[in-house]
Formats: C-alpha cells, structure tokens, sequence
C-alpha cells in the first residue's frame, strides 16, 4: 500500500514521510530573515559576474550580472588593463518595463538548462571579439562595439521575431537560429533572413536538440557552423512516435496543459539525423551512420579547418559508443575509435569532444575504460599516442589546449571534494596545479593562450572572478561584484569516515550554538546517484545547511557508492539497482560517523534530498524506518518507468 501511494504522490512537488520523529529542542530564534536573506540573494551569488568571455587577445572581457537581490541580468564590458567596467546594455534600455515574453520552447530549453535568472541569461561573442549578441523577448540584438571611429557602441536589432539558439557564424557575418522548427540564416551586412529548412510540423523539427540531449547529454546544440562559416550541419528530429504529456502550470489553471513529446523508460525515442546544408541554401547531404545501431547522438564538433568534423554515437543500451569522421562532401563517416562497458558508458559532461588541436592532425579525448577518468591524446586516425593524464587524478573537466606552448588545462585533482585548475604538457609527463586553495575553482581561456578567466568558491567564505596569466598564474583584475556578503559562513566540518569497507567523504555542519557533549536531531542531506556529490569544498554549498542546523540539529552529508569521482567501479556498482547500494552506504557512513561523533544521536534522523536525492529520501523513510524517521522529497522520482529513456536505460 504505501508504493501505491507513493505511486499515487508522484505529481506533487514534495513529498513528506513521516514515521514519528522526535521534535529537536525548540530554539528561540529560528532566524526567518537569515532566510528570507538566502531566497532573495539566491545563496548569495545575486550580483556576481557569470558568463565570462574574454576577447581573442584577452584585453577585455564581456559578463552578465544582476544586482544583490535583482536577478535580471545586464551585459557589462571591463578593460583588464584598467580594471575599469561599462554597463554595456540592459533588458530596459530595449524593452522599457514590458515584461519579457518567452516562447513554450524558450521556457523548456532554460528548464533544461537550470537558467532561472531573466534578463540577457546568455549572449554570444563574435569570434574577433567585435560584436556581441544578446536575445530578449525572443528577439535578436547586436551590439557593436565602440571603437575610435565610432566612439559609441551601436545596437541594432535584427528582423524575426521567437529566435531560439542564435549564434555567430565563425567569421562573424552571419548569424544562425532557429525559430517554428526551421534553421535559419541571418546575413549581417543586408539583415537578410534565409530559411535552410523547411517541411517542419508539430512532430519534425531542424537545427534544435531532442529532450533527451539537452536533459540527459548535456547537449544544448542543434545545428553547428563549418569552420569556413560556408555551411552549416543541423539535426533533424522526427517525433511521431514519441509518447505525448500535458503540463498544467498550477499557478495558471486558467490556461490549458502544455503539450510536450516526452520519452519515458521502454518507449520511443526520437529518430535523429544529422545533415549538411550551403549558408546560402540549397539541398541538404546526409550524414549517414548505422542510425537502428546507434540513435543517441551524442556530440557534434567542427572546430578547425583542418579538423575532421567529428560525431560521437550510442547505442540505446548505452554500452557501445563510436566516435566517428565525416567527410562533409558525401556524408560518409569512418570509425576513428570505438568504446564498450559491461555498465554504461558516461557522456564527459564538461567538454566539447574530440577537442582538435591545431592542423587537425591530433585531438583529445577523454575516457573512463582503465577504470578512472583520463585525457589521452590520439592522431587523426584515432589511434592512441598517449594518457595525458595519470589514472589516480581526478579529472572533471577539459577547458582547453594551448598548442602554442603545448599544454592543456583541466579541472580536478587529487581530492574529489576539490576542484582546482591544472596545466599538464601534451608531451606528457607532471602537471602543475595553478589554484591550491581549498574549494571550487573554475577557468576559461583566452583564444591567444595569454589570459585565464578564473572563478572560485571557497572554504573558508571567498568567492570571486579574477583574470590571471596564464604562463604564471599572476593576478592581473578583478572582476567587479555587488553581492551582499553572507553576514556567517557555515560551521562546516568536512571528514572522512569508514563504514565496513569503504571509506566514506562526509561533511556536518553543526549549529553556532553547538554544546558539546549534547546529543543533537540528524538531518542527512542525500543525493547518492550518478554524476552528483554533495560533498564539497566550498562554503555555499552549506548555506541552507546552516539554517537547519541552527534550528537545533547537525546536518550530515555522504557521498556513497553510485556518486562519482571515485573511479568507474564505485558509480556503475548501482547498476540495475538505485537503491540497496546507496541506502546501505548513507546507513553505513552515518553510523561510522555516530561512532566517530558521539554527538549525532541516531535515534533522531530525518532525510531530505531534491530529484534522485527526493527519490532517495522516499525510499529511505519507507525501507530503514529503523533509521530515518522523517523525510521531506523533493520533486522526487517516484516512478522510474516514467522516467526519461537515457537516464534510466
């Protein structure tokens, strides 16, 4: 009966568990206003420059940011040298005080993309660093730089309205988007608009990615420019066979339920292919792979004229993957490398791959098959040269090479809780470590391998965005904030823990009160699927944990088998099962710690955790009601059998 109910829940929001949780002492102060302070700041990243883009030489860099508690986001242009800023352009100085109006597409793809802010949440950069491209209300404005001629930047809003993805051709003279299904061109110097596409209905669509890429893959793109800027290769999606759902907005149930092709668990996918298409029109050259063998397109790159255009495919059960090369003038793809596991093969997330270098006669890749995360080099033909990158670093993301001193740069380490900056030769051999500080850091390159765009998120409270050499790591400007500063930072401990075998990375955050030796309530903090931890270096991360510990409890996380960054047998040890693994190691790593902290009082758990972790949760409170007398599930999947194809096959 309480599956069925579950069952029954699986449309609300949050779904509440109780199995009669002792109260925690009550506390005086619950703090509503640190808060209300959390919600409206967004954690206290309102304000903070996102979406860095450095020009080719990296004298200036473009970013959006909002104010402390406005999250309608502003284009800004600052002058490394100087250290100087310009508020380039905001959302007003278009539209006025309209609201912004967004299409059901536009809606769905920034679900997709986690994009909650307003305002410009992205623009484009023109590849000589002259002009700009923001989209508002589904229309399209260019923004040209100033210059000494022309001392005042000028924008210029383009024809059409309902673009979706626009994008700068490579030599910055056209534009690409896609609007009603159809791949279009805009020629910049006559405004000209040329569809590339046409035949599109209600279940066929050109030039924008199916649910399953930009939920699933990580995959936003549809449609992607030639390095030349001369043609263009777009997806086509059929649809037809894909099962329908209808989503009513419960803050609207005037308006009727949205229509949305959705492919559950066993069902339809859609049917996917790829083809080449002239910037000036004409007929379109397939691309032709083993498409019943392989559905799932994966990856598209086109980076280089010298470059091979390049694909990566799957297969459905996602245990077979190629990656492929296209001869653009008859759509015929040769196999460069091909990749199995017993598991899953998982999608490097925070890369676009193969990443050619220069000449086209090598690229990167990433891989997981000698059991950890390693960047190899390979030649054209796809056979290996070397591991660039040793088996016990933990990699979490390729930025970029620099061919010119013939290094790379990546994002990981040697502890999964850390994210730092790394350079390694492609020669081979030693990295360097460019960050060391404690915490989350993240990088971006200039074209001309000079400058680094450096974000961080610390331990200890500091956050940031800075522009630093890339040769020496030397600070050259800050990048100007106006986010409040949080009035406390959490009282986070982070641990290691040994439950049975394994070891176990924790973090608990205590009350500011904290008495010791008082026994306190438990609120264990879980996600414990694929792809996520929740264990992390930086003080953020453990705002809201703070507020429920200083309502009389410690807040407890654990990063168990299924999560990653341990290697590929502790996340695919979950395979065919999301649940006894992951249970057992939460129950596991929380009593090691009651052992480690006699503090915890194990009689007093509850649990709560957003998606897989609101799965976690519900099936935590029903399964170890000996453990966790409470749970709170957040927008939890209550059902895997209406859960998407990619994620659960």
């Amino acid at each position: 009966m309480k599956y069925r109910c579950l069952h029954l829940l699986s449309a609300l929001p949050a779904l509440l568990v109780l199995n009669a949780l002792p109260a925690a002492e009550p506390v005086l102060d619950v703090n509503l206003q640190f808060f209300k302070n959390l919600a409206e700041t967004r954690n206290y990243t309102l304000g903070r420059p996102v979406a860095t883009k450095l020009t080719p030489d990296g004298r200036t860099a473009f970013f959006l940011r909002g104010g402390p508690r406005d999250p309608v986001l502003r284009l800004y242009e600052f002058d490394v040298a100087t250290g100087t800023e310009h508020e380039l352009l905001t959302p007003a100085q278009l539209i006025g005080s309209a609201a912004e109006k967004l299409t059901v597409e536009e809606k769905a793809r920034r679900e997709r993309a986690r994009v909650s802010l307003r305002g410009f949440t992205k623009f484009d950069l023109s590849k000589d660093g002259s002009r700009l491209l923001v989209t508002l209300s589904g229309r399209l404005y260019v923004v040209r730089r100033a210059t000494t001629s022309a001392p005042q930047p000028e924008v210029i809003e383009l024809p059409g309205k309902n673009w979706i993805d626009p994008r700068f051709s490579p030599d910055g003279t056209a534009i690409a988007a896609v609007q009603a299904g159809e791949l279009y061109v805009i020629e910049l110097a006559t405004n000209t608009v040329r569809a590339l596409t046409s035949g599109a209905t209600p279940t066929l669509s050109h030039g924008a990615a199916e649910f399953v890429a930009q939920e699933e893959m990580g995959r936003r793109e549809g449609y992607w420019w030639s390095p030349d800027s001369a043609s263009l290769v777009y997806q086509q999606t059929d649809e037809s066979a894909v099962e329908i759902r209808h989503v009513a907005d419960p803050l609207h149930p005037e308006a009727a339920p949205t229509k949305f092709f959705y492919p559950r668990a066993g069902s339809a996918n859609a049917v996917v292919r790829l083809g080449i298409v002239p910037r000036q029109g004409g007929a379109t050259r397939w691309i032709t792979w083993d498409g019943a063998g392989f559905p799932y397109l994966a990856r598209v790159v086109w980076s280089d004229v010298a470059a091979s255009l390049s694909i990566q495919v799957q297969n459905r059960h996602q245990q077979e993957q190629l990656l492929l090369k296209v001869d653009p003038a008859t759509g015929q793809t040769t196999e460069l490398l091909r990749e199995t596991d017993s598991a899953w093969l998982d999608l490097d997330r925070g890369a676009s791959l193969p990443h050619w270098l220069p000449g086209g006669k090598q690229f990167l890749w990433t891989t997981d098959q000698r059991g950890a995360w390693q960047v190899e080099l390979r030649d054209a033909d796809g056979s290996l040269v070397r591991a660039l990158t040793p088996p016990d670093f933990i990699y979490k993301g390729l930025i970029r090479a620099d061919a010119s001193t013939g290094t790379f740069y990546v994002q990981g380490g040697y502890d999964p809780r850390e994210t730092q900056i790394w350079q390694f030769p492609l020669a081979g051999g030693p990295g360097t470590a460019l960050t060391t500080a404690t915490g989350e850091h993240s990088a971006g390159l200039s074209e001309d391998g000079r400058v680094l765009v450096h974000g961080y998120s610390l331990l200890d409270g500091q956050s940031g965005t800075e522009i630093l050499s890339a040769r020496d790591g030397r600070r050259l400007a800050v990048l100007p904030s106006v986010a409040e500063r949080a009035p406390l930072w959490p009282n986070v401990e982070l641990t290691r823990t040994v439950g049975g075998d394994r070891q176990f990375n924790a973090a608990l955050v205590r009350p500011r009160d904290f008495a010791p030796g008082k026994k306190y309530p438990v609120i264990l903090y879980v996600y414990a699927g694929p792809h996520t931890t929740v264990v992390k270096s930086s003080a953020g991360t453990y705002l809201g944990d703070q507020w429920i510990a200083d309502l009389g409890y410690i807040v407890v996380r654990l990063d168990g088998r299924g999560t990653p960054y341990r290697g590929r047998e502790w996340q695919r040890a979950v395979r065919g099962n999301l649940i006894d693994i992951a249970l057992d190691d939460q129950v596991a790593g929380l009593e090691a710690l009651a052992a480690k902290y006699p503090e915890l009082d194990l009689d007093r758990v509850g649990v709560t955790g957003w998606s897989f972790g609101g799965y976690f949760t519900a099936m935590a409170t029903m399964r170890r009601p000996d453990i966790f007398k409470a749970g709170v599930a957040g927008a939890p999947v209550a059902t895997w059998e209406n859960y998407d194809t990619f994620y659960t096959e």
